[in-house]
């Protein structure tokens, strides 16, 4: 399984959070993935998304706004990687 992931948000503690989580979700499933922090307004207005952190996988909005934990992103990125 190879996924893109973008982590959306302007560089705060919680976008942080998202990307190390993240991370982890990678590592505990073994994934091969790159994680993104993309902190241009204009890139994440292109996303159509109002609240950050948000989570975009494979060019796809998985969810914003909120910062999950790691067992639910890696149910996230199981069902989401290709």
């Amino acid at each position: 399984m190879i996924v893109h992931i973008k982590v959306l948000g302007a560089g705060c503690a919680s976008c942080h959070t998202l990307e190390d989580r993240t991370n982890e979700a990678l590592t505990q499933l073994g994934a091969d993935g790159t994680v993104e922090m993309v902190t241009d307004y204009i890139q994440i207005a292109g996303y159509g998304v109002m609240s950050t952190p948000a989570l975009v996988v494979d060019d796809r909005v998985v969810f914003s706004g909120r910062v999950p934990k790691v067992a639910e992103l890696m149910t996230i990125l199981a069902g989401t990687g290709s």
